[in-house]
């Protein structure tokens, strides 16, 4: 006999329902509450990124010092295939100033932890309605050094997308959902050398956007752990453009 045990897209369920016996199969249906349900590669990137190995750059101090704070990687199914939520913010900020970015920011006391404050700062900053994502995961945590944030990754599946601006001007300048064919693109891909002389680092030419630093490279992992990466030429390399290096000065 066969029992086919429904439940929630959005409610994660390890092992089985406590009144089947052990001798009967159990067929789990993910049913989406108000959308579509996370797509298995979403699954499977979540349950990869958990234990993904933390860069020796971006592993944060041993004493706890930094910031904690969080971003939300939101992904969707829109026209052109699977895409992702991005952000720049504003050329008037302090820190990050122009950026492309994941919508997020510092958690709160009243957040409850790195979840709730990706959410929140994604509404606060896009307009997202929380409602309509499934968080299936989260990232080991990251530090950036020139903000001394603690940067927790929340993936999150948007099963009932909603309209997004640029909710909060004074923190952010556009809003964008891209596509991740479009991320894939071998000629969208580039690698920009800073004028400091570090070694150059993976970036994105998209949709009016140059996304590079922190953004950049956290993409680049989680496109290829989710088998999104396409062969690209990693010799072609250019310049930091000088107005972005003028931008990213600001402390």
């Amino acid at each position: 006999m066969v029992v086919r045990h429904t439940r929630p897209a959005r409610v994660r369920v390890a092992g089985r329902p406590d009144d089947v016996p052990d001798d009967v199969e159990v067929v789990v249906v993910e049913v989406a509450v108000d959308g579509v349900a996370a797509p298995d590669w979403l699954s499977r990137l979540a349950a990869k990124a958990a234990h993904s190995p933390v860069p020796t750059a971006l592993r944060p101090p041993a004493n706890g010092a930094g910031r904690s704070a969080a971003v939300l990687l939101l992904f969707g199914e829109g026209p052109q295939g699977p895409d992702i939520l991005l952000i720049q913010r504003s050329s008037k900020g302090r820190v990050h100033a122009g950026q492309p970015a994941f919508p997020g920011g510092g958690v709160d006391p009243g957040d409850g932890g790195p979840v709730g404050a990706a959410l929140r700062e994604a509404g606060e900053e896009t307009g997202l309605d929380p409602a309509g994502v499934e968080v299936v995961g989260t990232m080991p945590e990251l530090y950036i050094w020139h903000s001394d944030n603690r940067v927790t990754p929340v993936l999150g599946w948007w099963h009932t997308p909603c309209a997004v601006h640029a909710a909060s001007p004074d923190e952010v300048e556009t809003v964008e959902r891209v596509p991740i064919a479009e991320l894939v693109d071998p000629a969208n891909r580039l690698r920009l050398r800073h004028p400091r002389g570090v070694v150059p680092s993976v970036a994105f030419r998209v949709r009016g956007l140059l996304v590079w630093g922190f953004t950049a490279g956290v993409l680049d992992g989680v496109l290829t752990a989710a088998g999104f990466e396409r062969p690209w030429d990693r010799s072609r390399i250019e310049d930091l453009p000088p107005e972005v290096v003028d931008l990213s000065a600001r402390r």
